[in-house]
């Protein structure tokens, strides 16, 4: 059984880090992006 932490899981890990601090920043400031998208 591989490690968890390989090197592609890192990678996914920090992008949906990322990812979740982006929504939360821009959520916080200015949410109108998010009803556009839908």
């Amino acid at each position: 059984m591989k490690s968890i932490f390989s090197r592609e899981n890192l990678w996914a890990l920090l992008l949906c880090l990322i990812l979740a601090a982006l929504v939360v920043f821009t959520a916080s400031s200015a949410p109108v992006w998010i009803y556009q998208g839908f």
